[in-house]
């Protein structure tokens, strides 16, 4: 049976780009976040039930492992917010322009990274800012 249906082009016909990696991303990062928020609930529980339960937990998240996890929700938590506020202009009709999709594309990841540089720089540096 011949099927004479047209097809659908597929990822080898669009050349990538900028909006096709930050929709991906925003997707993860909201998986990483509700991941994340398992995290949390861990160790506020940990908290309650007591100081043997919550060193465990601190004892985890202060590894290398739980770091790295924790420097990876921070990333996803500011990127989330930055790429939403972004969809929120969207919606309100700002942002269309093919120019300003790129320059608002690039602005969520510089501001995203640089929330969490200032985040991280906080944390380890005692509080002290």
């Amino acid at each position: 049976m011949a099927d004479n249906r047209p097809l659908s082009p597929h990822l080898g016909i669009y050349r990538w780009q900028i909006t096709m990696t930050m929709s991906i991303l925003h997707r993860a990062t909201g998986v990483a976040l509700a991941v994340g928020s398992i995290l949390l609930v861990w160790w506020l529980v940990a908290a309650d039930m007591g100081p043997d339960a919550f060193e465990r937990v601190h004892g985890i998240l202060s590894s290398i492992v739980g770091q790295i996890l924790l420097i990876g929700w921070t990333f996803s938590l500011f990127y989330h917010l930055c790429n939403g506020v972004r969809h929120l202009c969207w919606d309100a009709g700002w942002g269309f322009q093919i120019k300003t999709v790129y320059i608002t594309g690039y602005a969520v990841w510089v501001v995203a990274l640089a929330l969490t540089l200032g985040t991280l720089w906080v944390a380890y540096s005692g509080g002290a800012a």
